[in-house]
């Protein structure tokens, strides 16, 4: 996959078949654009691409919301080239591009500087100042321009339109299983490992203390059921994300066992898949209650099917 931070294209580059938006979460909505991107340009002798941006334009808006993402740009990245995209397009949503028109937008930078033939966009979308474009404008610039448009509908799960912001609210929920039906994959985090309390080591429970992107969006405070791979290899784990409230922690951290796994992971860049929600976080009134809830978690986690 080719990567550009911004529209410059050779006069010979082949014409595209595109479309645009965050994609966060390259969910399986997303995923079915993708497909038909990449169909459509085998069938016209076009290339696929999509058009994104970073930072998410609600930041740009408002640089004070607490917007927290799906994926981190190097997830995105990886999950477009995953699902067979040949082009991605990253445009910082600036000044000058967010008072384009609609109409600007489709004549400047579809059409004269991304050569686009074909394009795809999703059941809701708007784009341009005061989002004046839309797909009947598409619709209606297309002949004249040279470009097809096609809109899809949302793919559903459990009578819901599947979306970035129904994922993160199942996630906020914990509920991982709806969340990973609706992404297509496990959702999951990743980041060094550096140095924490050190009280897990104490009580034969010694964790791994992942340092996190802080755009990226956690699930909702608790213990769960995760994939751990280290150096490419698979072990199984149990993570918890919280304060430790047992130990008056004060500062929200992410945590994972890893079980039957001995070596020294600091400065380590680790990565973790959410399988399932244990429970929420509890603050025990002795380390031995505690223990005995991480010794119940760990036979969880043993018996789950990976």
């Amino acid at each position: 996959m080719k990567i550009k931070e911004n529209f410059l294209r050779s006069d010979s580059a082949t014409p595209l078949a595109l479309s645009i938006g965050m994609f966060d979460g390259v969910h399986l909505g997303h995923q079915s654009i993708i497909h038909r991107l990449n169909t459509i340009a085998q069938i016209k002798n076009l290339e696929s691409a999509i058009l994104t941006f970073w930072p998410h334009p609600r930041k740009v808006f408002n640089p004070d919301d607490d917007l927290k993402l799906l994926n981190t740009i190097d997830e995105k990245k990886y999950l477009l080239q995953k699902n067979g995209l040949q082009h991605l397009f990253l445009k910082e949503f600036d000044e000058d591009f967010r008072n384009l028109t609609g109409e600007e937008f489709v004549r400047q930078i579809l059409v004269e500087q991304l050569k686009v033939k074909h394009l795809i966009v999703g059941y809701d979308h708007t784009f341009g100042k005061n989002r004046s474009g839309d797909f009947s404008l598409l619709k209606k610039m297309g002949p004249e321009l040279g470009f097809e448009v096609k809109q899809v509908e949302a793919v559903n799960y459990k009578d819901l339109n599947i979306s970035s912001t129904q994922i993160r609210n199942a996630l906020v929920k914990g509920d991982i299983l709806s969340a990973n039906k609706m992404l297509g994959y496990n959702y999951s985090v990743s980041g060094e490992v550096i140095h924490g309390q050190k009280i897990g080591r104490t009580i034969g429970y010694p964790t791994a203390n992942i340092q996190i992107d802080p755009m990226k969006l956690l699930p909702k405070n608790g213990a769960y059921i995760v994939d751990v791979f280290v150096n490419k290899q698979h072990f199984k784990g149990m993570l918890s994300i919280g304060t430790n409230p047992t130990v008056e922690g004060k500062l929200k951290t992410v945590e994972v066992y890893i079980l039957d796994f001995k070596d020294d992971l600091y400065g380590k860049e680790i990565s973790v898949n959410f399988r399932d929600f244990l429970h929420d976080e509890i603050k025990f009134e002795s380390l031995e209650q505690l223990i005995i809830r991480l010794d119940e978690d760990k036979e969880l986690t043993s018996n789950f099917n990976f």
